[in-house]
């Protein structure tokens, strides 16, 4: 059986790490070869030209500005979208309190996180739809309609949320992490539930209040999951491809106004099938993996901590 081992793993393994190699890997390592010519797209003709396409970058304003925005949604998406699953999850799952002074969950906890998770199953394109209404430039809109109602704001003179620099990358912001919290949600329910009540109990019973519970019990218990959470939103957060080309306005595939809401994806996809590009948008997509790399390898090594057992 020992002489037979490896032959039989190799061969459960061959396929699928060679259908790995053939749809993953080679494309990758055609990107990397395309990024060093000045490949059109639309012609097979293409130039080898070096590392030009990268060191264009470097005096591009509009990329340099997509990155700032990505490293914005990079700190503010995982950050928010945590804390409020976290919360809402810790409140569901220990936010009661039994008949004899246990702990236990709040009435109609799973009824809870069935409305909380259901922002996850909507697709881009319905968001896209829900929240256009939502953001609407006029006094029709759903969110200035309620300003109007409570006397915030002038019905004359509409906040455009999505047509305001100023106001646009939080909007796609917040779109997502309405999405995203339920998922997160129930995530951190199913690990809080795994933790015995008696030591929330016991904490309870030596004088530590709800926060106290919360910060020295739930966190630390919790850790992994927030870890792989933290990954997860990262990645995220380098694309959000979908909600900017689908609701800001501007030229092919969003990024207005005046590119305050433009994302190192969007400007990819621009160079690539609008501007003709294709060689300077494939140095973007290597810089992209780099950087989501970094950002992942970054994540797990500051969030890493050591495993506690219960």
């Amino acid at each position: 059986m020992r002489h037979r081992r490896y032959p039989f793993i190799v061969g459960f393994l061959i396929v699928p790490v060679a259908l790995y190699a053939v749809l993953v890997i080679w494309p990758y390592i055609q990107t990397f070869g395309y990024s060093l010519t000045d490949w059109s797209g639309e012609s097979q003709t293409m130039h080898f030209i070096g590392l030009k396409n990268y060191t264009a970058l470097l005096s591009d304003h509009v990329f340099l500005t997509a990155l700032e925005h990505n490293g914005l949604l990079l700190v503010f998406l995982p950050v928010i979208t945590i804390l409020l699953a976290l919360f809402f999850a810790f409140m569901l799952n220990v936010g009661g309190q039994g008949r004899t002074g246990g702990v236990q969950g709040v009435a109609g906890a799973a009824f809870y996180k069935v409305v909380f998770f259901f922002p996850q199953v909507l697709s881009v394109a319905i968001l896209a739809v829900l929240f256009e209404a939502v953001y609407r430039s006029d006094a029709g809109g759903l969110l200035n309609g309620v300003l109007v109602k409570i006397g915030l704001e002038n019905p004359q003179n509409p906040i455009e949320w999505l047509n305001d620099p100023g106001t646009v990358l939080w909007c796609l912001l917040a779109i997502m992490v309405w999405q995203g919290v339920g998922f997160y949600l129930v995530l951190f329910s199913a690990a809080m539930q795994s933790i015995p009540k008696e030591i929330f109990e016991a904490a309870l019973l030596d004088g530590a209040g709800r926060a106290q519970t919360f910060f020295k019990v739930t966190m630390p218990l919790l850790w992994d999951s927030v870890q792989t959470a933290w990954v997860y939103l990262a990645i995220a957060a380098m694309d959000f491809f979908a909600l900017v080309s689908t609701l800001t306005p501007g030229t092919a595939y969003g990024g207005g106004p005046d590119y305050h809401s433009e994302v190192l994806s969007t400007y990819l996809m621009r160079n690539f099938l609008y501007f003709g590009k294709s060689g300077y948008a494939c140095a973007m997509g290597v810089v992209i993996l780099f950087l989501t790399l970094i950002v992942s390898v970054l994540a797990l090594r500051a969030t890493r901590r050591e495993r506690i057992e219960f």
